[in-house]
C-alpha cells in the first residue's frame, strides 16, 4: 500500500493504475483520477476483441457534502495554467491489491473507491464506500468521450449525447445511429446538467510530443446520500445484460478470480508478477484462441513479441492450454516459411510479415514448450510446417532472407526493418541491420538444431535432404561463427555482411548467442562478451541498446515521433532484455548459489518499480538510455514481465 502526506500534483500523477477484462478492453489512470495519457479512460471497450478500442468513458469529477454545506470535490484535473479541482491533496492511501482502491481523506470524512472490470466484457464498475462516521451526500459526475484510443475529442465534433433514462439506468448514443452505452447507478438521483469541459491537458501525450488536449461531455450527475459504511456502485458497460448483475456479486467474482490466479508462493513479487502478466493474455474473436497483448495502452499482438512473451507468460508458467492455443494460431498464418509480425487492428487490413526473428523465435517457444510438458502430440502435428519453414528459410523467402555461403541467414532490404530493433520514421529506418544481425544467426543455428532435435523424437519421419542439408549448415555456422562475429575486444559484432561489411556496434543482441540452448561460442568467449556486456550495457532496469560512448547514443527518450524513434534502440534502456542477461549470467557462472543471490539483488530494482513507480503492478516497456528511472514507451509490457518471470522459474530463484 502507498500512503501518502501533504501529496504533490507532480508525485502522484506519476502513478498510474490498469485493470483489463480478457479480451483488449481495459480501465486505466493516475492513482487521483486525472488523466495524463489519451488512452486513460474508466471504459476503454474492445470492440473487436482484442482490438478495435474505443474510449466511452474518461473520468468521474467527485465531490461531497456535508449537510448540505458547499461542495468539496476531491478529483484531479489539469487544464491550461492550472489544476483543478485538486483532490490530489485529499489523496491518504492507494492499494493495487486485490482491486485499485483510492482512499480520500476531506476533512475528517474518508471516501474509499475502487474499480474494477468484468472478465470477458466491456464492463467497468466504480465502488464508493463511506468509510468516515458521518453521513455525507457523494456527488458524481461523468465525463464522456466516444473516441478511438489513439484519438482525442473535441467539441467541434458536435455529438449530442441523446440519453433514455428509466429505472436508475441511462441509455446513452453520443449521436445517431452509435451503438448505446448504458450508465446504472443504485442509489440517489440522476439531474440533468449538459456542459462541455474543455482542454484537459494530458502530461505524457506533451512529453511524447504529441497533441495533448482534449475536451469531454457531461450529461449530468448522480447525487447519492452515504451513510457510514454503505457502498454504492457506478457500472459503465456497452453490454445490456450486464445491467442485471449484482455489482457486489461482481467485485466479490473479480477478488476470487485474481486471488486464484496467484501462485501463492513464499515470494511475493513473483506472486503479483504472475496476477500482472494476466493482463496481456486475451482471446482473439477472429480467431477464437488465446494471443499475447504486448503492452498497454496501444500495443496489440505482434508475432515477435508473443513469441518472445510466451516463454515466461505462459510455457514457464505451467499454462500448457494457453501456450497450445497460440501456438496453434501462429502456424495457421504460416506464409511462405514465415510467421507474421502483425495482425492488423481492423477488418480488411492485411497480415504483415516484416519479421525475419518471429519465425525462429517459434522454434525456441516450441523446443520450451517440449522442455516443459514433454507432449510430442504438437511436436507431431507441426513438425511438416517447421520442415517447411526450414526449407523456406534454406532455399530463400521474402525481404531477401537468404543463406550466405558460411550458412548465415541475410536479411533485409532497403525501407523495412525485420529485427526487434525496428524503429521506422516515414521512410527512413533508424537502425537497418541489414545482412547477418548476431542474434539472427544464434536464432537460426538454434532453429536448426531444435528441428534435428525433434526429428529424433517424433514419429513423422523427416525429410532427408532437408534435414541432411540443414545438418550441413548448422555445421557450417558453427565452423565460422566466431571468425566473423567474435571480435578482438572481446565481444560480438552486430551485424556482419560476410567478405563486405563488420557493424561493431557494441549493442545488446548478442546475449542471445549466450542465453539461448545451442551454444555457438567457447566458454571463454562466452565470459568475454557477458563481462563486456555487464560493463558497458547493463543497468538493473535493463540492458542499453548502445554503449554510452558511441556518437548515437541518446541519453533520453522524449519528444515527437522522430525525437523518440531516433532514441529508441540508440541507448534506450529495455527491460525485457534482462530475462536473458541473466539466464546468460547463471549460465555462465554456472547456476551457483552466489550468482543467483546477486541476481535477486539486482531484481529488487525492477520490483521496486513495479510496487512504488510509475504503473502500479506493472513493468514499463522502456527507461531512459543514461539515468533509467522513470519508466517511458507503454505502462505495462508483455515480455517485460515475460523475462522477469522466466528468470524467476527456470533460474531457480524463488
Amino acid at each position: 500500500m502507498l500512503t501518502f502526506q501533504n501529496p504533490s500534483f507532480e508525485s502522484t500523477i506519476s502513478k498510474e493504475w490498469l485493470v483489463t477484462n480478457g479480451i483488449g478492453g481495459y480501465a486505466s489512470s493516475t492513482i487521483t483520477g486525472a488523466n495524463t495519457r489519451r488512452y486513460h479512460g474508466l471504459l476503454v471497450a474492445s470492440l473487436n476483441p482484442p482490438t478495435q478500442r474505443q474510449v466511452l468513458v474518461s473520468k468521474i469529477e467527485e465531490s461531497i457534502a456535508i449537510q448540505r454545506e458547499t461542495n468539496i470535490e476531491f478529483s484531479t484535473n489539469q487544464y491550461p495554467d492550472v489544476i483543478h479541482p485538486q483532490g490530489y491533496q485529499y489523496l491518504k492511501s492507494f492499494e493495487r491489491s486485490p482491486l485499485p482502491r483510492t482512499i480520500f481523506q476531506i476533512g475528517d470524512q474518508q471516501v474509499a473507491k475502487t474499480i474494477f472490470m468484468v472478465e470477458g466484457s466491456n464492463t467497468t464498475v466504480v465502488e464508493y464506500e463511506n468509510i468516515s462516521k458521518a453521513t455525507y451526500q457523494l456527488n458524481l459526475l461523468p465525463f464522456f468521450v466516444d473516441r478511438d484510443y489513439h484519438g482525442l475529442f473535441q467539441e467541434k465534433e458536435q455529438y449530442d449525447y441523446y440519453y433514455e433514462a428509466q429505472n436508475n439506468v441511462l441509455k446513452i448514443h453520443s449521436h445517431y445511429g452509435t451503438k448505446p452505452l448504458y450508465v446504472k447507478y443504485y442509489k440517489g438521483a440522476f439531474k440533468e446538467n449538459r456542459a462541455w469541459f474543455k482542454n484537459f491537458q494530458y502530461q505524457k501525450e506533451a512529453y511524447r510530443g504529441l497533441e495533448f488536449q482534449e475536451d469531454a461531455y457531461a450529461i449530468g450527475s448522480v447525487h447519492i446520500v452515504l451513510e457510514p459504511q454503505e457502498k454504492t456502485y457506478l457500472v459503465f458497460t456497452v453490454a445490456e445484460e450486464m445491467l442485471n448483475n449484482n455489482p457486489k456479486q461482481l467485485k466479490e467474482e473479480a477478488i476470487k478470480r485474481v486471488n486464484n490466479l496467484s501462485p501463492k508462493t513464499s515470494n511475493t513479487f513473483f506472486n503479483d508478477l504472475s496476477i500482472a502478466a494476466e493482463q496481456v493474455l486475451v482471446k482473439r474473436a477472429s480467431t477464437d484462441s488465446y494471443t499475447i497483448l504486448a503492452g498497454y495502452h496501444w500495443f496489440t499482438d505482434w508475432g515477435r513479441d508473443t513469441m518472445i512473451a510466451m516463454r515466461g507468460l505462459c510455457i514457464a508458467t505451467g499454462k500448457k492450454e494457453i501456450s497450445e492455443s497460440i501456438l496453434t494460431t501462429f502456424f495457421s498464418y504460416l506464409d511462405e516459411g514465415m510467421l507474421p509480425n502483425r495482425f492488423p487492428d481492423n477488418a480488411g487490413e492485411e497480415v504483415e510479415y516484416n519479421t525475419v526473428d518471429a519465425t525462429l523465435w517459434l522454434f525456441i517457444a516450441l523446443y520450451e514448450y517440449y522442455q516443459k510438458f514433454e507432449d510430442t502430440s504438437l511436436i507431431n502435428k507441426y513438425f511438416q510446417q517447421l520442415t517447411d519453414i526450414i526449407e523456406w528459410h534454406l532455399k530463400g523467402t521474402r525481404y531477401n532472407i537468404h543463406l550466405t555461403s558460411e550458412g548465415f541467414l541475410f536479411a533485409g532490404e532497403d525501407g523495412v526493418q525485420l529485427t526487434w530493433m525496428d524503429a521506422k520514421v516515414n521512410d527512413f529506418v533508424v537502425t537497418p541491420r541489414i545482412g547477418c544481425p548476431v542474434e539472427i544467426q544464434a536464432l537460426w543455428y538454434n532453429a536448426l538444431q531444435i528441428y534435428q532435435f525433434f526429428s529424433d523424437i517424433i514419429q513423422e519421419k523427416a525429410d532427408e535432404i532437408i534435414q541432411k542439408n540443414a545438418q550441413q549448415v548448422s555445421k557450417k555456422i558453427k565452423k565460422h561463427f566466431a571468425n566473423y562475429f567474435y571480435n578482438d575486444q572481446g565481444y560480438l559484432n552486430d551485424v556482419v555482411i560476410p567478405g563486405k561489411m563488420v557493424d561493431d556496434d557494441l549493442r545488446p543482441n548478442q546475449i542471445y548467442v549466450l542465453s539461448l540452448p545451442f551454444s555457438l561460442l567457447t566458454k571463454a568467449q562466452e565470459k568475454s562478451v557477458l563481462k563486456t556486456v555487464q560493463q558497458h550495457l547493463f543497468t538493473p532496469y535493463g540492458l542499453r541498446t548502445l554503449n554510452k560512448e558511441h556518437d548515437l547514443f541518446q541519453a533520453i527518450y522524449k519528444g515527437d515521433q522522430w525525437e523518440r524513434d531516433t532514441a529508441y534502440h540508440q541507448g534506450t534502456v529495455w527491460p525485457f532484455l534482462l530475462g536473458d542477461y541473466y539466464m546468460a549470467y547463471l549460465k555462465v557462472h554456472n547456476f551457483s548459489k552466489k550468482a543467483k543471490e546477486a541476481v535477486r539483488t539486482e531484481i529488487r530494482v525492477l520490483e521496486e518499480h513495479f510496487y512504488k513507480q510509475d504503473c502500479i503492478h506493472g513493468i514499463s516497456e522502456i527507461f531512459d538510455g543514461l539515468h533509467p528511472h522513470e519508466g517511458r514507451g507503454t505502462a505495462q509490457q508483455a515480455w517485460s514481465i515475460s523475462g522477469l518471470l522466466k528468470v524467476l522459474i527456470d533460474g531457480d530463484l524463488l
